[in-house]
């Protein structure tokens, strides 16, 4: 039964990309390579033809680092660790701990941020929006806080619409619903995506002002409707947010 299933792929495998010869215009004898050495013809069209135009596709590479990441979630730490222990530069520890935050690993990014924001880059933005993110990631939401005025105090001509809306999430964090909706309120305003104004209708509703938070989930459901399709796609979770809004409150 195995055996017969084997067969039954290598032909499907075959066929697929013999087809993709024909339909690419590349030398017609990868046709008969393929076909007269199903195996080893397939893996030598692959690696030969298939491998670098995949290397020079940016979705190819986006999915082939998925697929690395999903097969060795830790591949990139290790990778960036060695190069952290290599250089010990101040890039690199950054580097290192914005994969560790992506990993979950909010600990651990804390204390490398730590370790470099002294001496000149003490006061640095870019460090401080990361520590905070971190201690946002590890639910310290009063060090958050706390950091991010630190970095406006320090640094009053950076702006950053992440670190406003993260800012913004403290605030909802640390229970302090009314200055969390005036921040949500001023971010709104000018932040590219959806998550913004979709949180402060979120923060609305569970305040009970349903009749702000309905008039902004409305307008984010009819943008949407009238935006690219790229935008629907990368902001769908928060349209979809939006969306059970409406439902929810039209009830």
């Amino acid at each position: 039964m195995i055996a017969r299933s084997l067969w039954f792929l290598t032909i499907a495998v075959q066929i697929g990309l013999i087809v993709h010869v024909l339909r690419t215009g590349r030398p017609i004898f990868w046709a008969f390579v393929i076909f007269f050495a199903p195996m080893i013809g397939s893996l030598v069209y692959f690696f030969a033809e298939l491998l670098p135009e995949l290397s020079g596709n940016p979705r190819a590479r986006a999915a082939m680092r998925g697929i690395r990441k999903s097969l060795d979630p830790n591949a990139d730490i290790r990778k960036l660790e060695k190069q952290h222990h290599l250089s010990g530069s101040v890039d690199a520890a950054r580097h290192l701990a914005d994969e560790l935050i992506a990993a979950g690993r909010f600990e651990e990014a804390i204390e490398h941020y730590r370790g470099v924001l002294k001496g000149m880059y003490e006061h640095d933005p870019d460090l401080l929006l990361g520590l905070a993110e971190a201690q946002f990631g590890h639910e310290d939401f009063v060090a958050s806080k706390n950091t991010l005025e630190r970095l406006a105090t320090e640094n009053p001509d950076f702006k950053s619409a992440e670190g406003h809306l993260l800012y913004a999430r403290t605030l909802e964090n640390a229970d302090t619903a009314e200055a969390a909706l005036e921040e949500y309120a001023a971010v709104s305003i000018y932040y590219a995506g959806a998550e913004a104004k979709c949180r402060f209708a979120t923060l609305l509703e569970r305040e009970g002002q349903d009749e702000q938070a309905l008039e902004l989930f409305q307008d984010m459901v009819d943008s949407a409707e009238l935006a690219p399709r790229h935008y629907r796609r990368a902001q769908r979770e928060w349209i979809s947010t939006a969306k059970e809004g409406v439902r929810r409150l039209t009830v």
